[in-house]
Protein backbone atom coordinates (compact mmCIF):
# COMPACT_ATOMS: atom_id res chain seq x y z
CA UNK A 1 0.00 0.00 0.00
CA UNK A 2 1.01 3.76 -0.65
CA UNK A 3 0.49 5.59 2.86
CA UNK A 4 1.42 9.09 1.67
CA UNK A 5 1.56 10.59 -1.44
CA UNK A 6 5.00 11.47 -1.53
CA UNK A 7 5.97 8.23 -2.15
CA UNK A 8 4.18 8.76 -5.78
CA UNK A 9 6.11 11.95 -7.15
CA UNK A 10 3.57 14.83 -6.59
CA UNK A 11 4.71 17.44 -9.32
CA UNK A 12 0.81 17.96 -9.60
CA UNK A 13 0.72 21.31 -11.05
CA UNK A 14 3.82 20.83 -13.65
CA UNK A 15 1.98 17.58 -14.56
CA UNK A 16 -1.19 19.00 -15.10
CA UNK A 17 0.27 21.91 -17.09
CA UNK A 18 2.06 19.41 -19.18
CA UNK A 19 -1.54 17.41 -19.61
CA UNK A 20 -2.52 20.79 -21.44
CA UNK A 21 -0.46 19.68 -23.86
CA UNK A 22 -1.20 16.38 -24.29
CA UNK A 23 -5.13 17.18 -23.83
CA UNK A 24 -5.78 20.33 -24.56
CA UNK A 25 -3.56 21.00 -27.71
CA UNK A 26 -6.31 18.79 -29.71
CA UNK A 27 -8.34 21.99 -29.75
CA UNK A 28 -7.91 23.15 -33.22
CA UNK A 29 -7.10 21.76 -36.75
CA UNK A 30 -5.28 19.31 -38.52
CA UNK A 31 -6.33 16.95 -41.38
CA UNK A 32 -3.45 13.72 -40.39
CA UNK A 33 -4.27 10.25 -40.66
CA UNK A 34 -2.58 9.69 -37.67
CA UNK A 35 -4.16 9.61 -34.19
CA UNK A 36 -2.38 12.61 -33.19
CA UNK A 37 -2.94 13.34 -29.55
CA UNK A 38 -5.41 10.73 -27.65
CA UNK A 39 -8.02 12.16 -25.67
CA UNK A 40 -9.53 9.02 -24.27
CA UNK A 41 -9.92 5.39 -24.39
CA UNK A 42 -12.74 2.66 -24.27
CA UNK A 43 -13.22 -1.06 -25.28
CA UNK A 44 -16.61 -2.05 -26.83
CA UNK A 45 -18.44 -4.80 -24.94
CA UNK A 46 -19.54 -6.43 -28.56
CA UNK A 47 -16.46 -6.83 -30.61
CA UNK A 48 -13.97 -6.15 -27.51
CA UNK A 49 -11.95 -3.75 -29.22
CA UNK A 50 -9.84 -0.86 -27.80
CA UNK A 51 -11.06 2.20 -29.46
CA UNK A 52 -9.05 5.49 -29.16
CA UNK A 53 -10.50 8.70 -29.60
CA UNK A 54 -8.36 11.30 -31.07
CA UNK A 55 -7.54 14.92 -31.92
CA UNK A 56 -7.96 12.70 -35.61
CA UNK A 57 -10.83 10.97 -35.06
CA UNK A 58 -12.14 7.33 -33.99
CA UNK A 59 -9.75 4.75 -34.16
CA UNK A 60 -9.82 0.72 -33.62
CA UNK A 61 -6.66 -0.15 -32.23
CA UNK A 62 -5.79 -4.08 -32.60
CA UNK A 63 -2.73 -6.24 -31.15
CA UNK A 64 0.09 -6.75 -34.53
CA UNK A 65 -1.77 -3.72 -36.95
CA UNK A 66 -2.06 0.19 -37.42
CA UNK A 67 -4.78 1.57 -36.25
CA UNK A 68 -7.74 1.65 -38.67
CA UNK A 69 -10.03 5.18 -38.69
CA UNK A 70 -13.69 4.23 -37.89
CA UNK A 71 -15.91 6.32 -40.27
CA UNK A 72 -15.15 9.04 -42.69
CA UNK A 73 -15.07 12.12 -39.88
CA UNK A 74 -11.73 13.77 -38.59
CA UNK A 75 -13.37 15.40 -35.76
CA UNK A 76 -11.41 15.84 -32.71
CA UNK A 77 -12.90 13.77 -29.87
CA UNK A 78 -12.36 15.50 -26.61
CA UNK A 79 -14.61 13.36 -24.45
CA UNK A 80 -15.67 10.08 -25.31
CA UNK A 81 -17.33 7.00 -23.52
CA UNK A 82 -18.66 3.63 -24.51
CA UNK A 83 -22.04 2.96 -23.08
CA UNK A 84 -22.36 -0.32 -25.00
CA UNK A 85 -22.00 -2.54 -27.93
CA UNK A 86 -21.61 -0.23 -30.67
CA UNK A 87 -23.31 3.00 -28.46
CA UNK A 88 -21.05 5.80 -28.33
CA UNK A 89 -20.95 9.01 -26.46
CA UNK A 90 -18.59 11.94 -27.19
CA UNK A 91 -17.61 15.75 -27.47
CA UNK A 92 -15.39 17.86 -28.89
CA UNK A 93 -14.51 19.76 -32.19
CA UNK A 94 -15.27 19.57 -35.73
CA UNK A 95 -12.89 18.72 -38.38
CA UNK A 96 -11.47 21.50 -40.36
CA UNK A 97 -14.04 22.20 -43.05
CA UNK A 98 -16.97 19.91 -41.91
CA UNK A 99 -20.13 22.37 -41.21
CA UNK A 100 -21.22 22.34 -37.66
CA UNK A 101 -20.52 24.67 -34.23
CA UNK A 102 -17.09 24.96 -33.00
CA UNK A 103 -18.15 22.82 -30.02
CA UNK A 104 -19.81 19.95 -30.72
CA UNK A 105 -21.40 19.72 -27.27
CA UNK A 106 -22.91 15.90 -26.66
CA UNK A 107 -22.87 14.08 -29.35
CA UNK A 108 -23.90 9.82 -30.24
CA UNK A 109 -23.35 6.95 -31.83
CA UNK A 110 -25.01 3.59 -32.60
CA UNK A 111 -22.96 2.14 -35.22
CA UNK A 112 -20.02 2.06 -33.56
CA UNK A 113 -18.55 5.47 -34.65
CA UNK A 114 -19.30 5.09 -37.49
CA UNK A 115 -21.51 8.37 -38.14
CA UNK A 116 -22.29 10.79 -35.12
CA UNK A 117 -25.53 12.66 -33.96
CA UNK A 118 -25.85 15.90 -32.50
CA UNK A 119 -27.81 14.71 -29.40
CA UNK A 120 -27.59 18.37 -27.05
CA UNK A 121 -25.52 21.26 -25.87
CA UNK A 122 -24.43 21.92 -29.42
CA UNK A 123 -22.20 24.95 -29.81
CA UNK A 124 -22.50 25.58 -26.37
CA UNK A 125 -20.46 23.10 -24.61
CA UNK A 126 -16.88 21.30 -24.65
CA UNK A 127 -16.87 17.78 -22.58
CA UNK A 128 -13.06 16.95 -22.04
CA UNK A 129 -14.79 14.32 -19.84
CA UNK A 130 -17.31 12.22 -20.14
CA UNK A 131 -18.52 9.08 -17.44
CA UNK A 132 -21.74 7.00 -17.50
CA UNK A 133 -23.25 5.22 -15.06
CA UNK A 134 -26.81 3.83 -14.10
CA UNK A 135 -28.19 6.19 -17.17
CA UNK A 136 -26.82 8.99 -16.28
CA UNK A 137 -24.49 10.98 -18.34
CA UNK A 138 -21.68 12.96 -16.07
CA UNK A 139 -19.60 15.79 -18.31
CA UNK A 140 -16.70 18.71 -17.35
CA UNK A 141 -17.56 21.26 -19.71
CA UNK A 142 -13.91 22.97 -20.74
CA UNK A 143 -15.68 26.08 -21.15
CA UNK A 144 -17.06 26.72 -17.93
CA UNK A 145 -15.15 24.56 -15.50
CA UNK A 146 -18.00 23.06 -14.19
CA UNK A 147 -19.27 19.25 -13.86
CA UNK A 148 -22.84 18.79 -15.74
CA UNK A 149 -25.07 15.93 -15.11
CA UNK A 150 -27.97 14.43 -17.32
CA UNK A 151 -30.22 11.40 -16.69
CA UNK A 152 -31.91 12.25 -20.33
CA UNK A 153 -29.33 13.87 -22.12
CA UNK A 154 -31.30 16.83 -22.90
CA UNK A 155 -31.65 19.16 -19.80
CA UNK A 156 -28.15 19.05 -17.59
CA UNK A 157 -27.86 20.47 -14.30
CA UNK A 158 -24.90 22.17 -13.20
CA UNK A 159 -23.01 21.05 -10.15
CA UNK A 160 -19.83 21.87 -8.91
CA UNK A 161 -17.20 24.45 -10.74
CA UNK A 162 -13.72 23.14 -10.55
CA UNK A 163 -10.49 22.82 -13.00
CA UNK A 164 -9.52 19.08 -13.37
CA UNK A 165 -8.18 16.75 -15.61
CA UNK A 166 -10.46 13.35 -15.64
CA UNK A 167 -13.26 12.40 -13.55
CA UNK A 168 -14.39 8.67 -13.37
CA UNK A 169 -17.82 7.66 -11.42
CA UNK A 170 -18.74 4.68 -9.17
CA UNK A 171 -20.75 1.86 -10.93
CA UNK A 172 -22.63 1.15 -8.19
CA UNK A 173 -23.55 4.84 -6.97
CA UNK A 174 -23.47 7.71 -8.78
CA UNK A 175 -23.55 9.85 -5.67
CA UNK A 176 -19.50 8.92 -5.42
CA UNK A 177 -17.36 10.60 -8.14
CA UNK A 178 -13.40 11.01 -8.09
CA UNK A 179 -12.08 14.00 -10.03
CA UNK A 180 -8.21 14.27 -10.43
CA UNK A 181 -6.86 17.79 -9.85
CA UNK A 182 -4.31 20.00 -9.39
CA UNK A 183 -4.77 19.63 -5.72
CA UNK A 184 -4.51 15.86 -5.06
CA UNK A 185 -7.17 13.22 -5.95
CA UNK A 186 -10.68 14.63 -5.15
CA UNK A 187 -13.93 12.81 -3.77
CA UNK A 188 -17.51 13.41 -3.80
CA UNK A 189 -20.34 11.87 -2.30
CA UNK A 190 -22.83 14.06 -4.16
CA UNK A 191 -22.85 13.17 -7.23
CA UNK A 192 -20.52 16.20 -8.12
CA UNK A 193 -22.03 19.06 -6.30
CA UNK A 194 -18.98 19.06 -3.55
CA UNK A 195 -15.68 17.35 -3.28
CA UNK A 196 -12.82 17.05 -0.65
CA UNK A 197 -9.05 15.74 -1.28
CA UNK A 198 -8.11 12.65 -0.67
CA UNK A 199 -4.53 13.25 1.32
CA UNK A 200 -3.42 9.88 1.07
CA UNK A 201 -4.31 9.33 -2.15
CA UNK A 202 -0.84 9.57 -4.49
CA UNK A 203 -1.08 12.00 -7.37
CA UNK A 204 -3.16 11.12 -10.48
CA UNK A 205 -3.78 12.88 -13.96
CA UNK A 206 -6.27 10.12 -15.46
CA UNK A 207 -8.63 7.74 -13.37
CA UNK A 208 -11.41 5.07 -14.38
CA UNK A 209 -13.82 3.21 -11.70
CA UNK A 210 -14.33 -0.06 -13.79
CA UNK A 211 -17.74 -2.16 -13.08
CA UNK A 212 -15.69 -4.55 -11.06
CA UNK A 213 -15.78 -2.04 -8.43
CA UNK A 214 -11.53 -1.30 -8.74
CA UNK A 215 -10.45 1.98 -9.75
CA UNK A 216 -7.46 2.60 -11.26
CA UNK A 217 -5.38 5.44 -11.85
CA UNK A 218 -2.35 7.01 -13.60
CA UNK A 219 -0.07 8.97 -11.97
CA UNK A 220 1.72 12.67 -13.67
CA UNK A 221 5.09 9.92 -14.25
CA UNK A 222 3.41 7.36 -15.09
CA UNK A 223 3.05 5.00 -12.34
CA UNK A 224 -0.40 2.91 -12.10
CA UNK A 225 -2.03 1.87 -8.90
CA UNK A 226 -5.31 0.57 -8.08
CA UNK A 227 -8.19 1.45 -5.28
CA UNK A 228 -11.00 -0.71 -4.19
CA UNK A 229 -11.82 1.68 -1.22
CA UNK A 230 -12.84 4.87 -3.39
CA UNK A 231 -9.53 6.16 -3.39
CA UNK A 232 -8.36 6.07 0.65
CA UNK A 233 -5.34 3.30 -0.14
CA UNK A 234 -3.58 2.60 -3.21
CA UNK A 235 -1.86 -0.60 -4.40
CA UNK A 236 1.14 0.16 -6.52
CA UNK A 237 1.15 -1.41 -9.91
CA UNK A 238 3.27 -1.02 -13.14
CA UNK A 239 4.67 1.94 -15.04
CA UNK A 240 4.08 3.36 -18.47
CA UNK A 241 6.39 5.56 -20.13
CA UNK A 242 5.28 9.29 -21.31
CA UNK A 243 2.87 11.85 -19.69
CA UNK A 244 -0.60 10.06 -18.89
CA UNK A 245 -3.60 11.12 -21.35
CA UNK A 246 -6.38 8.69 -20.74
CA UNK A 247 -6.78 5.68 -18.76
CA UNK A 248 -9.70 2.26 -19.54
CA UNK A 249 -10.43 -0.89 -17.88
CA UNK A 250 -12.27 -4.12 -19.49
CA UNK A 251 -13.07 -6.76 -17.17
CA UNK A 252 -10.59 -7.54 -14.00
CA UNK A 253 -7.44 -7.72 -15.59
CA UNK A 254 -7.60 -5.28 -19.04
CA UNK A 255 -6.03 -2.27 -18.72
CA UNK A 256 -5.16 0.31 -20.92
CA UNK A 257 -2.91 3.81 -20.54
CA UNK A 258 -2.33 6.70 -23.41
CA UNK A 259 0.34 8.65 -23.02
CA UNK A 260 1.75 11.34 -25.52
CA UNK A 261 4.34 8.17 -26.19
CA UNK A 262 1.89 5.55 -26.89
CA UNK A 263 -0.69 3.45 -26.29
CA UNK A 264 -0.20 0.62 -23.62
CA UNK A 265 -2.17 -2.70 -22.39
CA UNK A 266 -2.15 -4.78 -19.73
CA UNK A 267 -3.44 -7.97 -19.32
CA UNK A 268 -2.77 -8.34 -15.88
CA UNK A 269 -4.61 -5.80 -13.95
CA UNK A 270 -1.66 -3.11 -14.66
CA UNK A 271 1.00 -4.79 -13.27
CA UNK A 272 3.35 -5.15 -16.52
CA UNK A 273 2.49 -3.43 -19.54
CA UNK A 274 2.90 -4.18 -23.57
CA UNK A 275 3.32 -1.19 -26.04
CA UNK A 276 0.64 -1.35 -28.63
CA UNK A 277 0.89 1.32 -30.58
CA UNK A 278 3.81 4.59 -31.02
CA UNK A 279 2.85 7.98 -30.85
CA UNK A 280 4.50 11.04 -31.32
CA UNK A 281 4.93 13.82 -28.99
CA UNK A 282 4.30 17.50 -30.18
Amino acid sequence: MVGAPSRWERRVFLALSTAGAVVLAGCGGGGSQDLGHVHALGVDPGDGALYAASHHGLFRIQPDSEPQRVGDSEQDMMGFFIVGAGHYLASGHPAPGEDQPANLGLIESTDAGQTWTPVSLSGEVDFHAIDVKQGSVFGHDSQTQQIMVSSDRQSWERRANMALVDLAVSPNNPQFMLATTAQGLAHSADGGRTFFVISSAPALQVVDWSIENLIVGVGPTGTVGASSDHGATWTRLGTVAGVPAAVATNGPQEVYVATDLGIYASTDGGRTFQLRHSLTPS
